[in-house]
């Protein structure tokens, strides 16, 4: 028998936080399931529909990405199997409309405030959302380099997360690209 401090008590995600955290990868491999970003997103919430009714049948929450995307690839060769026919012959093809291209000067412009915000960061959190978001680092490895543990990563990120959803001039560069994508 185990005493509670030699047993290691690890509580699994809720759906909702595997989601935040896990839905741009996801969201990816969906992407890469079928060509259409819009079938992308509807494959992605039927798994994810399936995972949640199935979220406290799942015994090992280390396997979940495996099971997400078991899940897609299921969801995918369902509907394969099921559509319809609903291309029908022409004498001409339609043209689709252009696709707004997004405006180089907007993005640029999103960078430069991205990164005038992260420079008025603490060194210590700059330094940690540097590690995580621009060179990709997962929050092991960069409390790794950082000689730092796991949670002061977490908690160090989500403070400097913080400060730069609270940094106006970010807010007004995106709130300007929002508005620009949406016309």
């Amino acid at each position: 028998m185990t005493t509670p401090s030699t047993a290691e008590t690890v509580t699994p995600p809720t759906f909702t936080s595997y989601v935040r955290a896990r839905g741009a990868v996801l969201l990816r491999t969906a992407r890469s399931l079928t060509p259409n970003h819009s079938d992308a997103e509807d494959l992605l919430q039927t798994a994810l529909t399936k995972t949640y009714l199935a979220w406290e049948r799942i015994e090992d929450h280390r396997a979940l990405d495996g099971y997400v995307r078991r899940a897609l690839v299921n969801t995918r060769t369902s509907q394969w199997r099921k559509r319809r026919v609903d291309e029908y012959a022409v004498a001409e093809l339609p043209e689709p409309g252009p696709e707004p291209e997004p405006d180089p000067a907007e993005q640029q412009a999103i960078r430069d405030a991205m990164w005038r915000a992260v420079v008025k960061l603490p060194a210590r959190q700059r330094a940690m959302v540097v590690l995580r978001y621009y060179e990709d680092l997962s929050e092991a490895s960069t409390a790794e380099v950082l000689g730092v543990s796991v949670g002061t990563v977490k908690s160090a990120v989500s403070r400097a997360l913080a400060k730069l959803r609270e940094d106006a001039e970010l807010a007004e560069v995106a709130a300007r690209d929002n508005q620009a994508m949406a016309a």
